[in-house]
């Protein structure tokens, strides 16, 4: 029926456009006078009067200032009002859950993060999501009626199907059938679910390295090895939201590692998963190896060798090159990706040094010759995903002014 909201080419669907327009021209840019708006936009100055105006009395931009330094009288400069809407994200490790909120701006108002520690919750996983949650939002001077959609980031992924968490059997308390049903009726707002790397690549995609590109294969090594697959700009998630569990891949150069889902483990996570780096390195001979947890101590490992010219080090590096651009050829060769970031403290900590190590052995290894670049976003990438992911659909929502 013509003149309804949602008919293409409407004028009240026009107008909507041009307004969302106009809202991501300052969110990119910051404040913008009314004429900057119509310059940037296209638009003539009485209609981007009119926009703003609209824009002012559905409580979505204000005036935040005046131009100056400028001849003639200043101009009033407009920009998003960040009250307008809050997003919330949580990224869950067996050890801790760390919790954000950020308005509508993208600016983080509240942190928190609840120790998880031992193999048996002492509290209930409904009670772990909501005290994460309210610590944030109470750093933040907010309730829970103020977020408009929550991002839950976690290892594995649920199932599509039985609403199931699968390939993460080490996180405890995550794996009642019931679980999404609970949370549903314990949180006010709508609730995202979503694998951890694949937020480590929302991040990277959205303010990081993968800007700009279509394809890319995000390799996360940290906790536990995982990829993330973005074909056409968009998550390939799987036909039960595995795609990119690499972990599990058998490759060269291990065992097979039969029943992989019980063993939480497989060919590639032997061969170049955190935990096989201070390993390596005792074989080489290198000393003062760490006793902490595996994955700082891959960290610092790497970070070391980084910084040797030569002897045990530059062997660690080269080897765990090796044993990286491995399991890298399986992925490009069925991918053929434009980009390959590199991500997770065991990469990031080799910086370039380990990124130029592993193009050239990929560039041995696969008839494919993608880009390695090392990922952009190094503070609570999973986290910072998943307030992207959360900003992005309330944006579409609260911005839509066709309503």
């Amino acid at each position: 029926m013509a003149g309804t909201a949602g008919t293409p080419g409407t004028p009240r669907v026009l107008r909507a456009m041009n307004d969302r327009a106009a809202l991501d021209l300052l969110l990119e840019h910051g404040p913008l006078s009314r004429t900057r708006i119509g310059k940037l936009t296209g638009l003539s100055k009485p209609t981007a009067s009119q926009l703003l105006a609209r824009l002012e009395a559905a409580d979505l931009v204000r005036v935040t200032g005046t131009s100056e330094g400028r001849p003639g009288p200043n101009a009033q400069l407009y920009a998003v009002n960040p009250t307008a809407a809050y997003a919330a994200g949580l990224d869950v490790t067996p050890h801790r859950i760390r919790a954000a909120v950020a308005d509508i701006t993208g600016r983080t108002v509240g942190e928190y993060e609840l120790p998880t520690p031992g193999r048996r919750p002492a509290h209930p996983v409904v009670q772990q999501v909501t005290d994460a949650l309210d610590g944030a939002l109470k750093a933040a001077g907010l309730a829970r009626d103020d977020v408009h959609r929550l991002v839950i980031g976690t290892p594995g992924a649920f199932d599509p199907g039985t609403g199931r968490l699968r390939y993460a059997s080490h996180l405890p308390g995550w794996h009642s059938p019931a679980l999404l049903d609970d949370l549903a009726a314990a949180l006010p707002m709508p609730v995202e679910y979503e694998n951890d790397v694949n937020l480590v690549a929302i991040a990277e995609q959205r303010l990081g390295a993968a800007r700009g590109h279509a394809d890319f294969v995000l390799l996360w090594n940290q906790e536990g090895m995982g990829a993330a697959l973005v074909l056409g700009g968009r998550l390939h998630r799987g036909w039960t939201g595995g795609a990119g569990e690499v972990g599990f891949l058998p490759v060269p150069g291990t065992p097979l590692v039969r029943q992989v889902t019980k063993a939480n483990s497989g060919g590639y996570q032997e061969l170049a998963g955190s935990q096989a780096v201070p390993k390596l390195a005792r074989e080489l001979g290198i000393e003062d190896v760490p006793s902490g947890p595996y994955t700082e101590a891959a960290a610092d490992l790497l970070a070391r060798a980084a910084d040797h010219a030569g002897g045990p080090h530059r062997e660690l590096l080269a080897t765990y090159a090796t044993r990286l651009a491995t399991g890298l050829a399986s992925l490009v060769s069925v991918l053929d990706p434009e980009l390959v970031v590199l991500s997770g403290s065991a990469l990031t900590a080799g910086g370039e040094v380990l990124r130029a190590l592993v193009q050239a052995e990929l560039e041995e290894l696969a008839a494919a010759r993608p880009r390695l670049v090392v990922g952009d976003v190094r503070e609570h990438p999973v986290l910072r995903g998943a307030l992207e992911s959360a900003l992005a659909t309330t944006r579409d929502e609260v911005f839509d002014t066709s309503r």
